[in-house]
C-alpha cells in the first residue's frame, strides 16, 4: 500500500477514533514523553480511555491557555517595632538554651537545745535510786518494829536497885526478928513475903514500862520509815517528771530555731531562685510593653495580570504540527485529546 492509501486510510480512522473521545476531546496526536508531562502538569487527566485503549489528557489548558492572577499580601509591624520584636525573640531564644542554675532544698540541722533534749531522753534510770530506796524503807517497815533496838540499855540498873533495896528491906525484917526473939516465927515469914512481893512488883512495872516505851518508840520509827519510803518513791517519780518537763522544753525551744532556720534557708532558696529566673520576668516584661503598645501595620501587596502561557501555546502549536506533520514525524504513542 502505497503512502496516499495509507493517507486516506488513516483520516478515516482518525475522524472515526477521535470521535470516542470524552470530555470534550475532539483530536489524535503523537506526543512523546515531555509533552505528556506538560498536558498532565496543565490539568490533563492523563487516565486510559476505555473504549478505545488510548490515553487521553482531557480537562487540561491545551491550545494556548492562560495563568490565573495571582494577588499576594504582606502585612508587616510599623517600622521599628518588628526588629524589636526579633530582637526580643532572639534574647527569648538565648535565654531559652542556657540552663537554669536550680538552687538545691536544705534542711536545717537539730539546734544545741534539741541536742540537748535527745541526749536527756536517751538517760535511761532518773529517780530509780529514790524509789529504790524509797522500797527498802517500805519492805523494812513492812516487816514490822523492832523493839528490842529500842529497850533502855539502863533497863538493867533499874532492875539490880529494885533488887537491892529489896535485899536491904528484908535484912531488916530479919535483924527485928532477931531482936524481938522472933526470928524464924510466922511474923517474919510474911513481912518477908510481903517485901518478896513488892520486890516482884515493882521488877515487872519497870519492865513492863520500859517494853512500853521501847514499843512506842518502834511503832514511831515503823511510821516514819513508811514516809520515807512514800516520800523516796514520790521523789523519785518527781526527778522522772522534772526531766520529762525538760526535755520538752528544750525540744519546743530548739524546735522554734531550727524553724527559723528553716525559713532563713527556705528564703535564701527563694532569693536565688528569684535571681536565676529574674532575665525571663524582665523579658516577660518587655514582651507584654509591647503587646500593650502601638500595633501599627504596613501592607504590601502584589497582583500578577493574566498572561497567554507559552507553554500551552507551545503544547496547541506542537499538536497541531504533529496533525499536519504525521508522517514525517517518529510516532511514540497516540492520545485522545
Amino acid at each position: 500500500m502505497n503512502i496516499k492509501a495509507k493517507i486516506k486510510l488513516f483520516k478515516r480512522l482518525y475522524k472515526e477514533i477521535s470521535g470516542k473521545g470524552i470530555n470534550g476531546d475532539t483530536e489524535l496526536a503523537h506526543i512523546n514523553k515531555t509533552e505528556a508531562e506538560l498536558l498532565k502538569q496543565h490539568g490533563g487527566a492523563g487516565t486510559i480511555n476505555e473504549e478505545t485503549g488510548l490515553r487521553q489528557y482531557f480537562g487540561g489548558g491545551g491550545g494556548g491557555g492562560s495563568t490565573p492572577a495571582v494577588q499576594t499580601q504582606i502585612i508587616r509591624e510599623a517600622p521599628g517595632i518588628e526588629e524589636r520584636k526579633l530582637g526580643l525573640m532572639d534574647i527569648g531564644l538565648t535565654l531559652g538554651q542556657q540552663p537554669v542554675n536550680i538552687p538545691e532544698y536544705k534542711v536545717a540541722q537539730p539546734t544545741a537545745l534539741q541536742t540537748g533534749a535527745f541526749g536527756l531522753a536517751g538517760t535511761q534510770g532518773v529517780g530509780s535510786a529514790a524509789q529504790q530506796a524509797g522500797i527498802a524503807s517500805l519492805q523494812q517497815a513492812a516487816a514490822g518494829p523492832q523493839i528490842s533496838q529500842f529497850f533502855n540499855p539502863y533497863q538493867s540498873y533499874v532492875i539490880d536497885e529494885i533488887n537491892r533495896q529489896a535485899a536491904q528491906q528484908r535484912m531488916g525484917v530479919q535483924a527485928g526478928a532477931v531482936q524481938a526473939g522472933a526470928f524464924g516465927g510466922g511474923r517474919e515469914g510474911v513481912q518477908l513475903a510481903e517485901a518478896e512481893r513488892a520486890r516482884l512488883g515493882m521488877v515487872g512495872q519497870a519492865q513492863a514500862q520500859g517494853f512500853q516505851t521501847a514499843l512506842s518508840a518502834a511503832q514511831n520509827a515503823q511510821q516514819q520509815q513508811l514516809a520515807a519510803g512514800q516520800a523516796l518513791g514520790t521523789a523519785g517519780l518527781q526527778q522522772q517528771a522534772m526531766q520529762q518537763a525538760d526535755i520538752q522544753s528544750m525540744l519546743q525551744a530548739g524546735g522554734i530555731q531550727q524553724q527559723l532556720a528553716q525559713q532563713a534557708l527556705d528564703a535564701q532558696r527563694a532569693t536565688e531562685l528569684q535571681r536565676a529566673y529574674e532575665p525571663f520576668q524582665r523579658a516577660e516584661f518587655v514582651k507584654n510593653m509591647y503587646a500593650a503598645g502601638p500595633t501599627s501595620q504596613s501592607g504590601i501587596t502584589a497582583a500578577t495580570t493574566p498572561t497567554v502561557n507559552p507553554l500551552a501555546q507551545t503544547v496547541g502549536t506542537g499538536i497541531a504540527a504533529y496533525q499536519a506533520y504525521a508522517a514525517s514525524q517518529p510516532k511514540t504513542q497516540i492520545i485522545n485529546k
